[in-house]
């Protein structure tokens, strides 16, 4: 009789131990999403979730993966260093068995340390710099196996700028500017190297930086205005992108302004309106919202179709994490397995059908082929340049 009270004592306690600790992670297979989802970039983040999502609300349709429904885990890591540390713990200890970001570089980077020592798989649709997939262990020299990016580089992205400003706009004189972070800084480092590179040194007549939460550019674009420079490279978001190009503007400054995929957002035209005519951006040649998508792209029709019908209006990023997504379950599926190795080699072993087209990633977990194209602002709408 004891032995049979303490018996079932015992399935009781294991029953709500089972509960209180994580028992749904054996209903559900769980996916970590990690952004800003509040502060000045949140709108950036919520594309990244929202692709997501509706990559998600598809398979769960279809019938989830591995005979489980997906379930998603997000997580806001504000664009802060630390914070998003403090978010990869927390997506750890959460049992997810996959990451989709972070948004930003600086984010990912540290974040990823902690996924790599956990064997947990990311891929990011956003982070940019080379640093992201460059990486080995310093312990055990070990190459970081879970770590994937859908986007492009900023070694790459830098010098497809420098070459257009150089050989295009042919400048003689040119201002770089950036916003201290690991992204920012890290792409206008590229354009003003590969400027060096092709023998025009002379060229890069102004370089500075200032704090990511500076409103006030009016300091820096007046001793930039005394070199009388042609273009300035903005190396930074989309929301401080627009306030410097109104400055540029009201101060008289006729240089080109030039950035890369952190401004090519429908919300940097509607900060900076009329002077965001004739900035030059860098993006791939998918660009969601592009007036003539469609026609290079059909296959983006029926996801932006999806997607505006739940979200409205995708931002730039937004198939990169659905994309993302798409490829981390399938992943799973052609694993059949959770354990994070085995999706990582799933990854990057195989050819990915996907709305951005196909998709292959090399040893270091970056896609192959090119990416980077340009784009300017013409009548208040992102048009397409030239390759």
């Amino acid at each position: 009789m004891i032995k049979r009270l303490l018996s079932a004592v015992l399935a009781v306690v294991s029953l709500i131990i089972i509960t209180g600790c994580g028992g749904n992670s054996q209903e559900t297979i769980k996916i970590g999403v990690a952004g800003p989802l509040t502060g000045n970039q949140s709108k950036m983040g919520a594309d990244v979730l929202n692709g997501v999502k509706l990559a998600v609300d598809q398979w769960n349709a279809r019938g989830g993966v591995l005979g489980k429904k997906i379930e998603i885990i997000q997580r806001d890591d504000e664009a802060k260093e630390q914070t998003a540390k403090t978010v990869a713990l927390e997506l750890i200890n959460a049992n997810v068995v996959g990451i989709i970001g972070h948004f930003n570089s600086g984010c990912t980077l540290p974040a990823s340390e902690n996924y790599f020592h956990s064997g947990i798989p990311m891929i990011t649709p956003s982070a940019t710099n080379p640093y992201v997939t460059e990486r080995k262990d310093e312990k055990t020299g070990q190459t970081y196996w879970n770590v994937f990016r859908v986007c492009g580089r900023d070694d790459v992205q830098g010098e497809r700028a420098a070459r257009y400003v150089m050989e295009k706009i042919k400048a003689q004189r040119i201002a770089v500017v950036h916003d201290k972070t690991a992204y920012g800084q890290g792409l206008a480092d590229y354009f003003k190297t590969a400027v060096e590179k092709a023998g025009n040194s002379e060229h890069i007549v102004y370089y500075g930086g200032f704090s990511q939460q500076e409103k006030n550019f009016k300091p820096y674009l007046t001793t930039i205005q005394e070199k009388n420079p042609e273009v300035i490279f903005f190396g930074g978001m989309y929301d401080q992108g627009g306030l410097f190009a109104i400055q540029m503007h009201d101060m008289g400054i006729k240089a080109v302004l030039v950035s890369g995929d952190g401004v090519i957002d429908p919300e940097f035209l509607k900060t900076a309106g009329p002077s965001a005519e004739g900035s030059i951006l860098t993006f791939a040649e998918l660009l969601p919202f592009a007036s003539d998508v469609y026609e290079k792209f059909p296959t983006v029709k029926k996801f932006n179709e999806e997607y505006k019908a739940k979200y409205g209006q995708p931002g730039p990023y937004s198939i990169y994490s659905y994309d993302a997504a798409n490829i981390l379950i399938d992943s799973i599926q052609k694993a059949n397995s959770t354990e994070g190795k085995k999706i990582a080699d799933a990854i990057r072993n195989n050819e990915h059908e996907c709305s951005l087209g196909k998709i292959k990633f090399n040893e270091k977990g970056d896609i192959d082929g090119s990416f980077y194209v340009i784009w300017e602002v013409k009548n208040g709408e992102f048009k397409f340049v030239e390759k």
